[in-house]
C-alpha cells in the first residue's frame, strides 16, 4: 500500500519547512526559535538554511506547485506559526487537502506507482463535490468574488491577510464554520483567494464568530480587516456600533484575542455591536472584525468601507 501521505512526508512537508525556515530567518528569528516553532531540531533548520535556495521550489514543482504558490503557502504558514503552531497545522492540512481534492498530486503519485492509474480516492474524499453544506460553501464563494472584484479592498487588508467566516446551521464548533483555507491575499494589488471555501478552514476567525454568537445568534458572518484611526472615523460615520479590545491580552491563553473578546463581552453593558476593534499590542496587529447576518452582507460592507477609505472624502 502506498498512500499519498508519502508525498506529504517525503516531498511537500520538508520543502515547506525549508521555505518557512528561510522566511523566518530573514525576519530575524534565530535558528533555535525557528526549530521550536516548527517542532524540529536546530540541526535540521541549519541544513534547510544552508541548502540550495532553489531546491524546495524544484521539489514542489515536481508536485505541480508553482513558485508563486509555494511562496504564498510559506508566507501563510510563517504568519500562523508566529501566532500559534496549531494554526499552522490547520493551514498546512487545509492546503494539502485542497491539493489532494483537486487531483494535483495524482500525476506525481502515479509516476511512482503506475498501478494506481485508475485511483480517484483523494478527489472523492477531499474534492469539491462533497455535499455537506454545499449551499454555505457557495454562499461564501459569492462573498469572496465580491471582495476579489474590488480594487480598493487591498487598501484595508492587514498584513496577516483576510478571511471570511460563515456559521452554518447551529454552528457549535469551528468545524461548523465555513472559511477560506489560506485566506485572501494580495496579488499584484488585487485581493485573491486561491482555494475554495470549506468547513473548519479558520480556527481564529471561527472562534471569534462563535464567541459573538453566544449573545447574538443572528450574526452568522464575519470578515477581518486592518484598523487605524481613519477606519475608526469611517465606522463612526456609518454609525456602526463597536466593542474595543487591545493593549494587553490575557496571558497563557490558547487564543489571546478570543480570550480578550470574551472578557470584554463579560464586562460590557451593551452587547449589541456590529464590529470588534482590536487596537493591537506587542506582536498583535491592529485589526477590525465586522459582523453581519450573512457572508455576502459582510463582503458588501467591507467593500463599502474600503471605497470610503480609498476616497479622501470618505473618512471626513
Amino acid at each position: 500500500m502506498h498512500p499519498p501521505c508519502e508525498l506529504m512526508t517525503e516531498s511537500f512537508l520538508p520543502s515547506m519547512r525549508a521555505l518557512v525556515s528561510r522566511k523566518l530567518n530573514s525576519e530575524g528569528f534565530s535558528q533555535g526559535r525557528i526549530a521550536s516553532l516548527l517542532g524540529i531540531t536546530q540541526a535540521s533548520v541549519s541544513i534547510y538554511l544552508s541548502g540550495e535556495s532553489s531546491k524546495p521550489f524544484e521539489e514542489l514543482s515536481g508536485l505541480g506547485i508553482t513558485s508563486e504558490e509555494a511562496e504564498r503557502y510559506s508566507s501563510l504558514l510563517s504568519e500562523d506559526l508566529k501566532k500559534n503552531p496549531v494554526y499552522a497545522v490547520t493551514t498546512l492540512y487545509s492546503i494539502w487537502s485542497d491539493l489532494l481534492g483537486k487531483g494535483l498530486m495524482c500525476t506525481a503519485h502515479r509516476k511512482d506507482y503506475p498501478f494506481l492509474a485508475q485511483c480517484d480516492l483523494c478527489m472523492k474524499t477531499f474534492g469539491s463535490y462533497q455535499s455537506r453544506g454545499s449551499e454555505a460553501i457557495d454562499h461564501v464563494s459569492r462573498a469572496v468574488s465580491l471582495i476579489e472584484s474590488s480594487g480598493a479592498f487591498v487598501r484595508v487588508m492587514p498584513q496577516v491577510s483576510v478571511n471570511i467566516a460563515y456559521a452554518y446551521g447551529e454552528a457549535s464548533s469551528v468545524d461548523d464554520v465555513v472559511a477560506i483555507p489560506g485566506r485572501i491575499v494580495k496579488v499584484r494589488d488585487r485581493p485573491r483567494s486561491f482555494m475554495k471555501p470549506e468547513f473548519g478552514a479558520s480556527t481564529h476567525l471561527a472562534r471569534i464568530l462563535l464567541q459573538v454568537r453566544t449573545v447574538n445568534k443572528q450574526l452568522r458572518a464575519t470578515i477581518n480587516m486592518k484598523y487605524d484611526e481613519r477606519l475608526g472615523a469611517i465606522l463612526r460615520k456609518l454609525h456602526l456600533r463597536t466593542l474595543k479590545i487591545g493593549g494587553a491580552y490575557p496571558k497563557a491563553a490558547d487564543d489571546p484575542v478570543v480570550e480578550a473578546l470574551r472578557e470584554a463581552m463579560r464586562k460590557s453593558v451593551d452587547l449589541q455591536f456590529d464590529a470588534l476593534v482590536d487596537t493591537g499590542g506587542p506582536s498583535f496587529e491592529p485589526s477590525l472584525y465586522l459582523f453581519t447576518e450573512d457572508a455576502i452582507e459582510a463582503a458588501q460592507l467591507a467593500v463599502k468601507i474600503a471605497k470610503m477609505y480609498a476616497s479622501k472624502k470618505g473618512a471626513r
